[in-house]
């Protein structure tokens, strides 16, 4: 955070400063987690369904706190106290501050956005240890992508940032362009359109419209950076501000970044061409795992690329990100007792796009001796999709078993019927094709036992998560992280 003073932020959240602390005092961090409080910070005071930030608000005054941001005076001791009607929205005004006054100094600064409906939160991982090597960038941990999240991101920008990589979500129209008022892009990406929030959004041309707020709030000379193999991303070049960037494996665009000669080892890890514009190439191999991973590698490229950086240099960095952010196609080793079995957990969220992705990249895994892989996708309910949410998880059921998968577990819930209705609609699918074993569970353990069993007759089994939060299986792949 650039340093201000409660003074200064009172102004900029249109706040009332009650005395109590030094007004003067310089904030250099903003925090929402109390426990996170210490000398220099501001606190933002939030009311979740849960707790009640001002709860805290004495205490991060002993933390050594300037000031907190509330909604009604609290008692505390010694501590400036802003006092504003929305706490969330005030939060917005003092991130959208602090990037106006990191503008205002020495210096170039760039803000990168992305949206999508898949694959942003590994973009972002890719992006910033790409644009980490030209300056020092900033980053959301995890998927810090909402109206909470990305501004208390952005309030980690201070006078050296280079670079500030802002990744978007939205449920609903209208907040990524709230967004992007708090954080105009320089450059702005649209990885995909699918059909994640399908329930909310009503249907896929509408999240295109949500989608491509993005690029009408670029900055006046922003620059665009589109999918050119998604239909829906395609006509958002039509409001992009200035120039457009192209990247993809299929369509032919001006300016486009193409990857070709797409290959994968046998865990899995993309290999391909990176071609530049400029005729250039560079031979990837991806450090992540899931070849879906390839179209989100080229947009961090192409952004990469408009910035400066060398395309062996852009290929050695992917080759090196082996961990994103957590619960994100990670491969690991379970061991219990003496069953043992490989993990790939993509447990994070999901969606019908994201589903088919990671079955796919359950399909393509190969063990390292070249035996024969016992593949089990353990999959749960996927949510925000809409009066059609039946048919899509039939459809990844059957899409599962066409792939010729040994096993297929569907984890429903012993408490939440709807979780479990729709698990038994991906189950029912599933069972619709011949030759696969299918098994629709209550709750994690039962569906821990099935793996087991399997596991236990299979040398080569490996076990692919995938569900909503939730269906609780990141709970599942945390647990088989404690061996």
């Amino acid at each position: 955070m650039v340093p201000m003073s409660a003074q200064e932020i009172a102004q900029a959240v249109e706040g009332r400063l009650i005395a109590g602390g030094d007004p003067n005092a310089q904030a250099t961090s903003a925090v929402s987690d109390s426990r996170q409080a210490g000398v220099g910070s501001v606190f933002v005071a939030i009311k979740g369904e849960r707790v009640d930030g001002h709860d805290f608000v004495a205490k991060v005054g002993e933390q050594g706190a300037v000031a907190a941001i509330v909604d009604h005076e609290v008692p505390a001791e010694g501590l400036a106290q802003i006092v504003v009607n929305d706490t969330v929205e005030a939060l917005g005004k003092l991130a959208k501050h602090n990037i106006e006054r990191r503008r205002e100094l020495p210096g170039d600064f760039d803000i990168i956005g992305l949206t999508g409906s898949v694959g942003k939160t590994t973009t972002k991982d890719l992006l910033s240890a790409l644009m980490s090597t030209l300056g020092p960038t900033v980053a959301p941990i995890g998927s810090f992508n909402n109206e909470i999240g990305l501004p208390l991101t952005a309030l980690k920008i201070d006078a050296g940032t280079r670079f500030f990589v802002a990744e978007m979500g939205a449920n609903h129209l209208g907040e990524i362009a709230r967004l992007t008022r708090i954080a105009p892009p320089n450059t702005a990406i649209v990885l995909k359109v699918g059909v994640a929030h399908l329930g909310e959004f009503g249907s896929r041309e509408r999240i295109a419209q949500a989608k491509s707020e993005i690029v009408m709030g670029l900055l006046p000379d922003g620059v665009a950076v589109l999918n050119g193999d998604d239909d829906h991303v395609a006509p958002m070049a039509s409001l992009a501000p200035a120039d457009v960037l192209w990247f993809g494996k299929e369509s032919n665009h001006e300016h486009q970044v193409t990857a070709t000669d797409i290959t994968a080892d046998n865990a899995d890890h993309a290999e391909f061409t990176l071609n530049a514009d400029d005729g250039s190439s560079v031979r990837v191999h991806l450090g992540i795992p899931g070849l879906h991973n390839v179209m989100n590698a080229l947009a961090a490229a192409t952004v990469a690329l408009r910035y400066g950086m060398a395309l062996p240099d852009i290929a050695q960095v992917l080759a090196a990100q082996h961990t994103i952010s957590p619960h994100r196609m990670a491969l690991s080793r379970v061991e219990r007792g003496s069953v043992s079995f490989t993990l790939i957990d993509d447990s994070f969220n999901a969606n019908p796009d994201s589903m088919k992705a990671g079955l796919e990249g359950l399909k393509a895994w190969e063990p390292q001796d070249g035996g024969k892989p016992f593949r089990v996708a353990l999959l749960g309910a996927m949510l925000e999709l809409g009066a059609s949410e039946d048919e899509l998880h039939a459809q990844v059921g059957r899409f599962a078993a066409e792939l010729g998968l040994d096993a297929i577990i569907a984890v429903g819930s012993d408490t939440d019927t709807h979780l479990h209705d729709l698990a038994r609609s991906l189950a029912d699918g599933a069972a619709s094709v011949t030759g696969v074993s299918v098994d629709c569970v209550e709750n994690i353990d039962r569906a821990e036992q099935l793996v087991l069993g399997m596991a236990a007759g299979h040398t080569d089994t490996v076990v692919l998560l995938k569900g909503s939060h939730a269906s609780g299986l990141s709970a599942l792949a945390e647990r088989w992280s404690k061996n």
